[in-house]
């Protein structure tokens, strides 16, 4: 029996078939999209209160936001990657979504920047990823 070869990739439509989508572009476009937003977010709470966002019930907002984290560098990993290997970005992807979410990692890269220089400017701290009993961050 012959194995199938995998269906990892596919030239898109819009491509000039230079091109190859992950199989999974929607899913990926969309979860890199809203780990981008959710950590802009988070970086625009630690830049007004000095603490990231809070844990939350079972510490799942603090879990959200750490895999959130993960996945804009991974997304951004994956885009340099990409213009290493073929002198482009990341294609738009179905609804834009992959395009979309590469450039809020990236945005949101240079953000996290800002409010670290921030961050120590004002408080003179970054402060922990869990915090401590008795911190400013509770």
């Amino acid at each position: 029996r012959v194995p199938a070869p995998p269906a990892v990739l596919h030239s898109s439509p819009e491509d000039d078939g230079e091109t190859a989508l992950p199989a999974d572009a929607l899913a990926l476009g969309a979860l890199g999209s809203g780990a981008a937003l959710l950590v802009l977010y988070s970086e625009y709470t630690l830049k007004t209160t000095g603490c990231g966002l809070p844990a939350g019930p079972f510490g799942a907002v603090g879990a959200a936001e750490g895999v959130s984290y993960l996945g804009v560098v991974g997304t951004c990993a994956y885009s340099v990657a990409n213009r290493i290997r073929t002198g482009k970005g990341l294609p738009a992807g179905p609804f834009g979504l992959l395009g979309l979410a590469e450039g809020l990692s990236f945005v949101a890269i240079a953000v996290g920047i800002i409010v670290l220089l921030f961050q120590l400017y004002e408080y003179g701290y970054v402060p922990n990823a869990v915090p401590m009993e008795g911190g400013m961050c509770q």
